[in-house]
């Protein structure tokens, strides 16, 4: 077994923010050669969220519907709404991405009428977080990464023909009912999603993905410009 020492350790100059960022991604490529279980706009995202996790399992548990990056794409492009869960995952998310896309990121876990709305239902605030999106906003994509509670309530609100969001970005984390919620994302057909199978998840990997989409839909304005 080879230890490290001083002498051993090789460290990349790389002094700005935006060159390791690309030394990153071109590390990712080439660890992950072609052929991959992802192609073109697909791998973007996957991509990332390897980038954000470092976490190569992510080619195995990482779950599209089949037209789950178009509809993000074409809501982004309209200059939609995107509701979080987390605060984290909102931080995650640069204005300067979505300003350009003339989009608003919200997370409604501190809303004071989200928090009344919480006390009077004797729910979590995740849970009545998304009882006052689907009612007050009507946002085109939600991004949960962190409240399984928050998942299975926007779902019933999907099934019950209340909600039709254009996107899911699923991945709550943890060991309680995190996997099950993705299970109910993954086996309905009324909207797209992005998903990740099991426990794993967060609110870094949710936002990645959001960056993900954003980098493309602002590549797209670029090249018609």
């Amino acid at each position: 077994m080879s230890h490290m020492t001083p002498e051993n350790i090789a460290v990349r100059d790389i002094r700005l923010g935006q060159d390791i960022e690309t030394e990153s991604l071109r590390i990712i490529d080439s660890e992950v050669p072609e052929p991959r279980p992802y192609q073109g706009a697909q791998w973007q995202v996957v991509r990332r969220m390897i980038h954000t996790s470092a976490d190569f399992e992510m080619l195995d548990l990482v779950r599209f519907h089949p037209g789950a990056v178009e509809a993000g794409l074409a809501a982004l492009h309209r200059g939609c709404i995107l509701v979080t869960d987390t605060e984290m995952a909102r931080a995650g998310i640069p204005d300067r991405r979505m300003d350009a896309l003339n989009c608003s990121v919200r997370c409604l876990m501190r809303d004071p009428e989200v928090l009344a709305l919480s006390q009077t239902q004797g729910s979590t605030r995740a849970r009545a977080a998304m009882d006052f999106a689907v009612e007050r906003l009507e946002p085109e994509i939600y991004v949960i990464g962190n409240a399984p509670t928050a998942l299975l309530r926007l779902l019933e609100h999907i099934e019950a023909g209340r909600a039709a969001p254009a996107l899911i970005v699923g991945m709550p984390v943890g060991f309680v009912n995190a996997a099950e919620s993705k299970a109910l994302l993954l086996a309905q057909d009324r909207v797209q999603f992005i998903t990740i199978e099991g426990r794993k998840g967060g609110s870094a990997l949710a936002a990645s993905v959001i960056n993900a989409l954003a980098d493309m839909a602002l590549m797209q304005r670029k090249e018609k410009a």
